[in-house]
């Protein structure tokens, strides 16, 4: 009996080492678990904001400049502290739905009911948090918009060669014509995306102030402002009339 019992130790052993390697591919410490990350793993974006006002996505690959396009917008795109804290660990992943589908509803209170109910050792920590989240926008504004400037004007050139060469294929021209649109609907809805996180702000501001004002309450809106100012840029004009939609 011993002797049968001893080979299924070490079986057991190996077992239990991949169900605790397998527990840490949730990423750590708010990171997308590695398996998730790629190069195209932002792709996703031109597909979903076509889709959602009934066009098709393009079956090109992505050049270097629509990939950071998709990298950049995808920052503006996830909510801020979509999740308690705590859930971050996981470093799950979220496909989110683009703007103009008529099931999404958007709500402002969201961001201010999760920064107010996580467990925090002051109010002020609340107010930095908050400060935090501005600023970072601000800093991924000018990256963001200076891609997309580049991938627009790209755009306006491959418009023009389409007009140019005679023998581009039906498939050829409708995947081109695709990608145009798609880059231009993920710039209009980083748009939507800021002014929406604007207003978040703006009422978790308010509610912040309401229940324990504070001297960093100047500061947060003093960001806050500087973000709008930012957001009410003119964003480069795309190539095609046709994918202009209305940011609702």
């Amino acid at each position: 009996m011993p002797e049968r019992a001893r080979p299924i130790i070490p079986a057991l052993v190996l077992l239990l080492a991949g169900a605790a390697l397998g527990g840490c591919s949730g990423g750590d410490f708010g990171r997308t678990r590695a398996d998730f990350r790629n190069d195209d793993m932002h792709r996703w974006l031109g597909a979903e904001a076509n889709g959602s006002v009934g066009m098709r996505a393009s079956q090109f690959q992505l050049t270097e400049h629509e990939r950071q396009l998709r990298d950049l917008a995808y920052q503006f795109i996830e909510s801020p502290l979509s999740r308690p804290a705590w859930k971050s660990v996981f470093g799950d992943y979220q496909k989110l739905p683009a703007p103009w589908r008529q099931n999404v509803v958007f709500d402002r209170t969201a961001y201010g009911r999760n920064l107010i109910d996580e467990p925090h050792r002051s109010f002020a920590s609340r107010y930095s948090l908050l400060i935090d989240h501005v600023r970072d926008d601000i800093t991924r504004f000018e990256p963001f918009f200076a891609t997309a400037a580049q991938v627009i004007a790209l755009d306006c050139k491959r418009s023009a060669s389409l007009k140019a060469i005679a023998d581009v294929s039906p498939r050829e021209r409708a995947d081109a014509v695709a990608r145009m649109e798609e880059n231009a609907l993920i710039v209009q809805w980083v748009q939507v995306s800021l002014e929406r996180r604007i207003s978040s702000y703006r009422w978790a501001l308010e509610r912040l102030v309401i229940q324990a004002p504070d001297g960093m309450a100047a500061d947060a809106e003093r960001q806050i402002n500087e973000l709008a100012r930012l957001a009410g840029t003119t964003p480069p004009a795309a190539c095609q009339a046709a994918v202009a939609v209305s940011k609702g």
